[in-house]
């Protein structure tokens, strides 16, 4: 590539088409809100699904207009990546199902800034459907008891980091999942709460028991995030 050639690259003008620009970015809006909805309905995550959703609309509509700006110029392009590499993105994503709906926020912008409003339009609803149909089966194989509960384990002793491991392995035996959510330690007492979906109650009461001979004390309350 010559000089002449080199020039026009890095210095060409990025030529927008306001209307479709508009458009594009009211699409992105749009397919994004309605990917936060499926999120919020359908997710099977533990995690507080509005909170972790509430961004999703930005999210897909900054992506848009970052396509938008580097579609056309090489320098833009080159500059994006270089920027990419010194940023780094220290988002809590707990679970792969989290990351999965990010993919497809992500997606929805890159297809709108680039102009491609049919193929991701098409693709975002086969997207959709393929995720209601997959929920409508899995939640017919599940059992009714499937409420979030918060349990609070509390020690009143010291407990080692070892001991804690095994307890929350003791309670992921009798739990269908269990996330932790915090955990609070100090020389006196030792507090921690999980998120957990429980297989049916008796499976509920001998994880109590199992928790009490250890010496802790159980609450379990409903969880009123999800």
């Amino acid at each position: 590539m010559d000089k002449t050639n080199l020039d026009y690259f890095l210095k060409e003008n990025i030529n927008l088409d306001v209307d479709n620009f508009l458009i594009n970015l009211t699409l992105a809006a749009l397919l994004s809100f309605l990917v936060q909805l499926f999120y919020i309905k359908f997710s099977t995550t533990l995690s507080n699904k509005l909170d972790f959703s509430k961004n999703f609309v930005v999210l897909g509509v900054t992506t848009s207009i970052v396509i938008t700006i580097v579609k056309s110029s090489l320098a833009l392009s080159l500059g994006l990546v270089g920027a990419l590499s010194i940023v780094r993105f220290r988002a809590a994503i707990k679970e792969p199902e989290e990351l999965i709906y990010l993919f497809l926020i992500i997606s929805i912008g890159l297809g709108c800034g680039a102009g491609q409003t049919k193929i991701i339009f098409i693709g975002t609803f086969f997207s959709l459907m393929t995720i209601f149909i997959y929920s409508f089966f899995y939640r017919n194989k599940i059992n009714n008891y499937s409420d979030i509960l918060n349990l609070s384990i509390n020690f009143n002793k010291t407990v080692s980091d070892h001991q804690i491991d095994n307890i929350i392995e003791i309670v992921k035996r009798y739990v269908k999942k269990a996330e932790l959510v915090s955990l609070s330690k100090s020389k006196k007492s030792v507090i921690i709460n999980l998120d957990v979906v429980p297989i049916d109650v008796n499976k509920v009461n001998k994880l109590t028991s199992e928790i009490q001979k250890k010496g802790g004390e159980i609450l379990i309350a409903k969880n009123e995030l999800n």
